[in-house]
């Protein structure tokens, strides 16, 4: 069996799921994960029994971590020379300086959306182009909410063929606890087209993509609408067909007691998942409507969780662990637990 050594850089709220997310592979290795400075996510690692090695990217801030009693396993450069392909989970903006280092130890590397295209090979996402990403260095990764609804678009697409969408991203305006956001009370628009509809178009360029990005004062998920004008007709019964069989896809209800994005993530975590996270996007049945031609829905993306998926598709890929989409996006559901909401949802 093919394996893959793989290194975090970034230790927040994106590098601790990429790291747990790794280790649960089971044909991957978590070398180790980095960070630059003893933030709450490092001191929650520590508390932990530290599961996984930590590496220090900032060698100036040794002397904090040996006052606080964490081990450090070495430096960036000595977690780089054990890896295969890093998962770049480093604050925006700073992937390109470590572009260079990765580029020097001669690994891979996957990139988060909020960074340039241009730091990458690839602007990647499994269903579209993950065959052609099995053959380059670097990949970029979509954004939270490009990524679920990249979800929602390849599969439509595959089954009737798309022309093009029109999508209202209401966009949670921060994570839980970033306090450097502000305490808000308003919602704000950013003119259309947003980045998201630019990035709908570079993945899939047959689709004829707009869209509207509203700020809202909230945690938990983005909440998308979104408008698409298949070239085959199809019914509401026909694209529930289509979207149900999805792993990476929940089909919920509100006369269940989904009312909302809060529901969601109250949910999350009465289910147990690991800091009330969801893998999976939500689509709500009763929004599932067509109008004329064009089909409508709404749905629900965990910010948080959403990305990790992928993030694991994209090692699979550099490291040419399988061949094709569909079996490396398999071999990921089967380690996150993905999926098993199909026998109840999905009858």
């Amino acid at each position: 069996m093919k394996h893959a050594n793989v290194a975090v850089i970034g230790y927040g709220t994106i590098g601790q799921r990429l790291a747990d997310a790794v280790a649960r592979q089971h044909d991957m290795h978590l070398v180790g994960v980095a960070d630059v400075a003893l933030t709450l996510p490092v001191r929650a690692l520590f508390e932990r029994g530290m599961p996984y090695r930590f590496f220090l990217a900032d060698p100036s801030r040794a002397d904090s971590f040996r006052q606080a009693g964490i081990p450090v396993s070495g430096t960036l450069e000595d977690l780089l020379s054990q890896a295969d392909v890093v998962l770049d989970a480093s604050p925006t903006g700073k992937g390109r300086f470590y572009r260079e280092l990765y580029a020097r130890a001669g690994v891979k590397a996957v990139f988060q959306g909020a960074e340039e295209h241009e730091i990458a090979d690839m602007f990647f996402s499994p269903l579209v182009n993950f065959e052609q990403a099995r053959h380059v260095r670097f990949l970029k990764m979509t954004s939270c909410y490009v990524t679920g609804i990249m979800r929602v678009l390849a599969v439509l697409d595959a089954a009737a063929g798309i022309e093009k969408a029109a999508i209202t991203v209401i966009r949670r305006v921060a994570d839980p606890g970033d306090y450097h956001r502000g305490l808000t009370n308003a919602l704000q628009i950013s003119p259309a087209p947003c980045q998201m509809a630019l990035d709908i178009h570079t993945l899939m360029p047959h689709v004829s993509a707009t869209g509207i990005l509203v700020h809202a004062p909230i945690t938990h998920s983005h909440v998308v609408t979104m408008v698409v004008s298949p070239r085959k007709s199809m019914t509401a019964e026909d694209a529930l067909d289509c979207l149900k069989g999805e792993p990476r896809i929940r089909i919920v209800s509100i006369e269940d007691g989904f009312l909302g994005n809060a529901s969601l993530f109250k949910y999350a975590r009465d289910l147990g998942n690991p800091r009330g996270d969801m893998h999976e996007i939500a689509i709500w049945k009763e929004t599932v409507t067509v109008n004329g031609n064009d089909l409508m829905l709404a749905l629900n993306i965990a910010q948080e969780g959403v990305v990790i998926p992928e993030n694991i598709d994209a090692v699979r890929a550099l490291a040419g662990l399988q061949e094709h989409a569909r079996d490396a996006m398999s071999s990921t559901d089967l380690c996150l637990g993905i999926g098993a909401h199909l026998k109840i949802w999905n009858t």
